[in-house]
């Protein structure tokens, strides 16, 4: 649970970051993000019956790498899509080891108002 939560955590802000073209901060909360990623898969191989470490992968790798290349080339469009992308994949991932309960969406107001999202230089 502890994992999810910075998960989602990172999720947030990485679209927050995004939104605001910083594109330095969002390349950190993706590698933060995966870092989680391959903790989960590290710590809990398998969870309640569901095999982690073959489904986290597979369904996020593919918009992970989405979001790389959006990030480099500095491209609003085709960040949102590929956020989106991620977002889908985090709930396929759900659904396949039955917390499809759990429904992740595009934050809707930003819960970090100690933190500026905006590029500062």
């Amino acid at each position: 649970g502890e994992l999810m939560a910075s998960t989602q955590m990172r999720h947030a802000k990485l679209f927050f970051a995004g939104q605001a073209q910083n594109w330095q901060l969002a390349d950190y909360e993706m590698d933060e993000l995966q870092e989680g990623f391959d903790d989960s898969v590290r710590l809990h191989p398998s969870h309640k019956g569901a095999n982690v470490a073959e489904l986290l992968p597979s369904l996020t790798a593919p918009a992970m790498v989405s979001l790389h290349e959006a990030i480099e080339a500095r491209d609003p469009a085709a960040f949102s899509q590929a956020f989106d992308a991620l977002t889908t994949a985090c709930n396929d991932c759900h659904e396949a080891s039955n917390f499809g309960f759990n429904v992740v969406q595009r934050p809707q107001t930003n819960p970090y108002t100690n933190q500026q999202f905006t590029p500062s230089r």
